[in-house]
């Protein structure tokens, strides 16, 4: 008997194909951490989202563990090192909400390029404005992506409707295709005048974004990040839109997520970086919702059952 442990509530599809492909699912939402390791040596499957990390500590008492499944793109809450020493696989489903977070990235670049935040807001406080509303057409413009994994590439095909150039730059090699120019981070930085993060969370990318690195772009530019927060340094994004080097943002991820994020609304002592953010008429925000439409929700989950049931862990 195979018995998978559902951490996080997901679609519903998700444990009734399990179900029918064989598997023994067993769902608990609310335990604390330690509470669920002191059952987890009877699984052999985990499926989570982001409820709490999978440490080394965790990962020890697992004992029957064949795979840890996020359902999301990425596989930062998981120490991937550990586990793959112990043989336990690593799934992810990058491929289930890559769709979302391009056309989520086009949707808030285009909304800094036509002011269509600032411009609802006027007329529906009854404000009307047309010369202070002047937008920018988003075709002349070279659109630098870091990144061009799952997401960079879908927001690179959602671009292709327009007169645009667009650069991307990767760790990896020979990542470029006919929606995008693979080149060094160099030029990107030397002909870009839009930037899009679409890189995951890991040492090279904590903090990438900072003082030095955005005065190396020859251009002032946009930026645009649905990937993770702790890719730019806030403060110094700020400093960036203050002096124009940045001339607007659209920011679906914050550093400030690591932390209990409704409770800076709250707070008396409000950063001051993200007090210049949210009222700023040249950043949009919203709260890491990039890949979480109502078709990715389904997609994400379809993609875990069908990458469990072809490797065949039974």
């Amino acid at each position: 008997m195979f018995k998978i442990l559902h951490l996080d509530v997901n679609h519903p599809l998700l444990i009734n194909q399990l179900t029918n492909a064989g598997f023994t699912n067993d769902e608990d939402y609310t335990s604390s951490k330690e509470d669920v390791i002191k059952k987890i040596n009877l699984y052999d499957g985990i499926v989570i989202r982001s409820r709490f990390s999978i440490d080394q500590e965790f990962i020890k008492k697992a004992s029957r563990l064949k795979f840890i499944a996020r359902v999301g793109a990425g596989l930062e809450n998981i120490d991937c090192d550990f586990a793959s020493s112990k043989n336990i696989a690593l799934i992810a489903a990058p491929e289930g909400n890559r769709n979302a977070v391009g056309e989520h990235s086009l949707a808030m670049l285009l909304s800094l390029f036509n002011k269509l935040n600032k411009a609802d807001k006027e007329v529906k406080e009854g404000t009307w404005l047309r010369e202070e509303n002047r937008g920018l057409e988003l075709d002349g413009n070279t659109i630098g992506l870091i990144g061009y994994g799952n997401m960079g590439k879908s927001f690179a095909k959602k671009l292709r409707g327009f007169d645009v150039k667009v650069l991307c730059y990767d760790i990896k090699p020979n990542v470029g295709d006919e929606n995008a120019t693979q080149v060094s981070l160099k030029k990107l930085q030397e002909e870009a005048t839009i930037v899009s993060l679409h890189t995951p969370e890991t040492p090279l990318t904590k903090k990438m974004i900072h003082t030095e690195f955005i005065r190396k772009f020859k251009n002032n530019i946009w930026l645009v990040n649905t990937a993770r927060g702790s890719a730019v340094v806030t403060n110094d994004l700020v400093l960036a839109l203050k002096e124009g080097k940045i001339k607007g943002a659209g920011l679906d991820v914050l550093e400030y997520e690591n932390s209990s994020f409704e409770n800076l609304f709250t707070s008396n002592d409000l950063p001051h970086a993200f007090e210049y953010l949210i009222r700023s008429d040249n950043v949009i925000l919203t709260p890491h919702i990039a890949g979480w439409t109502i078709e990715s929700k389904e997609k994400l989950a379809q993609t875990i059952v069908d990458k469990i049931i072809k490797n065949n862990y039974m």
